[in-house]
């Protein structure tokens, strides 16, 4: 089975990520982790949008809520956008890269777990990898394999305590996406060639 390699989409070490599916390495597979309330890589649709709320920018082939969508807020914050990058999109629609998304209970859970394992207090965005690779080393248990998985950790949580504190007290929400909300953003996309 191939070696599965995760990362948070949008982290700086998911381009390492990038780089390996390029090469197209048959031996490892690639998850990149997003938030279930801002599912640009999952539910999103694949088509040209501004890389910003304004439109400024020039239009760019991505999976999309649509540029004007504003998510619900969520801890990860570098992970509340409406897009992704080109490169990025462009390997999940080809098949290289599988893409994830996770509710942000689920996520605080694996990031507290692996805090009391190895010491270092994750950031909300890289939290999510972590969660799809406690799924991996689960389902390679399960399937009695030894893997070998590979994470990014981009970032500590050290100035993250108090959504780490809203977890543990049982505060700590999962907003829910909005289809509706995404529906309108759509609507708005730019006038643009369709992509074949």
């Amino acid at each position: 089975m191939p070696r599965p390699t995760a990362a948070s989409a949008g982290s700086a070490p998911g381009g390492g990520l990038l780089r390996a599916a390029l090469r197209g390495d048959s031996k490892m597979r690639f998850v990149a982790a997003e938030p279930a309330a801002c599912p640009t890589l999952t539910r999103g649709v694949y088509s040209y949008d501004f890389g910003d709320t304004v439109g400024l920018t020039p239009l760019m082939p991505m999976y999309t809520l649509g540029h004007d969508f504003v998510p619900p807020p969520v801890h990860a914050g570098g992970l509340r956008y409406h897009g992704d990058a080109p490169m990025l999109c462009g390997l999940v629609r080809a098949g290289l890269i599988e893409a994830r998304a996770y509710k942000q209970n689920e996520t605080f859970e694996a990031a507290v777990r692996f805090a009391r394992t190895e010491g270092i207090i994750p950031a909300p965005e890289p939290a999510h990898a972590i969660r799809a690779v406690i799924e991996e080393a689960g389902a390679a248990k399960e399937a009695g394999e030894e893997r070998t998985i590979l994470f990014g950790l981009c970032g500590h949580g050290n100035f993250d305590l108090a959504a780490y504190d809203a977890y543990l007290s049982g505060s700590l929400e999962d907003p829910e996406f909005s289809e509706a909300d995404m529906a309108a953003a759509l609507e708005r996309l730019p006038k643009a060639p369709a992509i074949a």
